[in-house]
């Protein structure tokens, strides 16, 4: 089956069980979503929506978060992990967002992507889901389920955008790229995944494919 005709499948399954994508991450606007992105770096939705609250309530507007201490910021994310990092980088960018863009979230990927902290995928949620623009943020879940799939062959993250953007019509990537994270919770793992039983690997994946994650299982 060829890529274009497996993605043309892989999209209906994915439409038939998740026509509404909500974003996982809670926020209220393109700077809180920005800051909640940078948060989720090698930490869950689940704990960043527990840990955004807090820091939301000290400050959810840059001008404001310019003006917090970076250990005051640090003291409430520190469940996120990589606070020391992470802390910076929200107050260095709250900072110049004040400094160079009256306050406001950039629009573009040249402008977000020269903040501290924000590379291509943050900017791509942002862009994509803050602002509309076609988009396909590639985490490291998108990675392996299209390397799974047979629609890309893992080779890098900005290969497999590249492949993805390829094969899926572009008014659909942001709606697929919130698609397959949800599925890739409810039904495609990264350990202990039988391809077999998947309602897309089962039909989507090489043997080869199969044969690897068997082993590792």
């Amino acid at each position: 089956m060829r890529r274009a005709e497996k993605a043309e499948r892989v999209r209906k399954i994915l439409d038939e069980r998740y026509p509404e994508t909500p974003i996982p991450l809670d926020h209220r606007d393109p700077y809180t979503l920005l800051v909640a992105v940078l948060l989720s770096a090698q930490c869950t939705d689940v704990r960043v929506n527990q840990v955004t609250p807090e820091l939301f309530a000290l400050a959810a507007t840059s001008e404001d978060m310019s003006k917090q201490p970076v250990e005051k910021i640090r003291s409430i994310i520190r469940p996120c992990g990589l606070s020391p990092q992470k802390s910076k980088a929200i107050a260095t960018l709250s900072k110049m967002l004040v400094e160079q863009h009256e306050g406001g979230v950039p629009d573009n990927f040249e402008d977000l992507e020269a903040l501290p902290g924000v590379g291509h995928k943050t900017a791509s949620v942002v862009m994509s889901q803050a602002f509309g623009f076609p988009a396909f943020p590639i985490d490291t879940h998108i990675h392996r389920l299209a390397a799974r799939w047979g629609l890309s062959n893992g080779h890098s993250v900005e290969k497999t955008e590249r492949d993805l953007k390829a094969v899926f019509p572009e008014d659909t990537w942001g709606r697929v790229h919130l698609q397959m994270i949800f599925f890739g919770r409810e039904f495609c793992p990264a350990r202990g995944h039988d391809l077999a039983t998947c309602p897309i690997c089962s039909w989507a994946a090489t043997k080869k494919r199969m044969r690897e994650e068997a082993r590792r299982r």
